[in-house]
């Protein structure tokens, strides 16, 4: 078991560690494991400094600490734009290190065609990836910000969005697509892999057509949607390296077409192992209630927890997703369902923390939070309330979550009591990290359009 470990070394890590991904780690646990120099003591004497960005974060920061930026050692944030551009921030004043702009900026600026998607750090901490309207991921210098290679993994980005995070594994930069609100046709959701060395794309999946492997031309497809537009895009499992995808609206026969299911596929994106589709996907997609509204999260044990925009949560096996250990033209197989803390659309990602033997799921949606305990193999509410919340973080032993109506609060995630409650802006998928003494929390929504943006950075006095 980790989580022993874990726990001790909350108390012996030293103040700073990197936070390199959305949600801290490649299965998307959302969860800090080491001390952060914020306790209940000073959490509500945090220090607020806002910063004005050339553009909107619809997402989260990640943050590195002590790397060489424009010559010396800093501890930054990171952060993409809706509309592609890619900041460097000194975390301890807030001062720009560097801007990336990609070509093309200037064209895409202040239209609908936006990305929300969290950068992700290279393991040697010497550059990142990042994804933009264009359709395209790109590497970029930490030191510097400059391109070191660029790779489209769509061949329709007007149609084809990139909205989750982006996620690394094994050596694969991992990438997923939806389409753009409205889900005008055509585009198809798929998975993509790239070495991180080259940019060389390994394996295209696609939910729909997906006996083809290959980058398609969406209107060469007969089907259309099945986005993979989740705020973890792809999760990944520990141990094995297969990731765990959701889909949303759009046809399902159980062999080519994939719409409303959450899938199992091998580490490289190469195969589909399992899915799991509810019995009513039929419903979901001509109701506009997407099972991918979020992805699936690891509960450990076999088990995972899918949410999505029909307000219901549910428990499944990840051994045997539709009653088989295989992808079969089967719907149904899950092993609990619950509603979403406000019984209403979730597209947030649930934090899983593991403290002693006990295993916690914290949730949030547009109208409440709730906390969710793992007993004999299934959950139990342990306690709930009534405010609105997006991506829920764990750090340093509290429960971080940030209310898009404007404010940060602060839990003790065992019995929901709130430790402090942080002025903030309005957002919309903005999520916190939490690290070295900082809270660092972007603000605003991308479907504003807007160019021009703010990151909070709240610091211990």
């Amino acid at each position: 078991m980790l989580a022993p470990f874990l726990a001790v070394a909350a108390i012996l890590a030293p103040p700073a560690h990197d936070w390199t991904r959305f949600d801290y780690d490649a299965a998307r646990l959302g969860v800090y494991p080491f001390a952060t120099g914020i306790t209940a003591a000073n959490a509500g004497r945090l220090q607020r400094q806002r910063i004005e960005l050339d553009g909107t974060v619809d997402s989260s920061p990640i943050y590195l600490q002590g790397v060489t930026v424009a010559g010396s050692r800093h501890d930054a944030f990171f952060v993409t734009t809706t509309y592609g551009k890619t900041l460097a921030i000194d975390a301890a004043n807030g001062h720009m290190l560097w801007q990336y702009t990609p070509p093309g900026y200037s064209s895409l600026a202040g239209t609908y065609r936006i990305t929300n998607a969290t950068p992700v750090a290279d393991p040697s901490r010497t550059a990142l990836y990042a994804a933009g309207p264009d359709g395209r991921i790109r590497k970029l210098s930490v030191a510097d910000g400059h391109e070191l290679w660029s790779t489209a993994i769509t061949l329709l980005p007007r149609r084809e969005k990139i909205a989750p995070a982006l996620n690394i594994s094994r050596g694969l930069v991992i990438a997923t697509t939806g389409g753009y609100v409205g889900d005008a046709p055509p585009y198809q959701g798929h998975v993509v892999t790239l070495r991180a060395t080259t940019g060389a794309i390994v394996h295209g999946w696609n939910s729909l057509c997906s006996d083809r492997h290959v980058l398609i031309n969406p209107s060469s497809c007969r089907s259309s949607d099945s986005a993979i537009w989740a705020r973890a895009g792809a999760v990944v499992e520990p141990g094995n390296g297969r990731l765990l995808v959701a889909t949303g609206n759009g046809p399902w026969n159980g062999r080519t077409d994939w719409g409303d299911s959450a899938l199992e596929l091998s580490a490289d994106a190469g195969r589909l192992l399992q899915n799991w589709t509810p019995r009513n996907a039929d419903v979901l997609e001509s109701t506009d209630a997407d099972l991918g509204s979020t992805a699936p999260a690891l509960l450990g044990n076999g088990l995972a927890l899918q949410g999505g925009k029909d307000g219901r949560l549910r428990l499944l096996n990840l051994r045997r997703l539709n009653g088989t250990a295989h992808a079969a033209a089967r719907k149904g197989g899950e092993v609990q369902t619950l509603s979403t803390p406000g019984g209403v659309d979730l597209f947030t990602a649930p934090a899983v923390w593991h403290q002693g033997r006990m295993t916690w799921a914290f949730v949030a949606d547009g109208s409440g939070t709730a906390a969710f305990r793992l007993v004999g193999g299934r959950l139990q509410r342990a306690w709930q309330n009534g405010r609105a919340g997006t991506s829920p973080v764990v750090a340093g032993g509290l429960l971080y979550v940030y209310d898009p109506n404007g404010s940060l609060r602060i839990y003790r995630p065992t019995s929901g009591s709130t430790v402090a409650t942080l002025q903030a802006g309005a957002g919309h998928w903005n999520s916190p990290i939490v690290v070295a003494g900082r809270i660092a929390l972007p603000e605003g929504d991308a479907n504003n359009h807007r160019q021009t943006g703010v990151l909070n950075i709240y610091r211990v006095p």
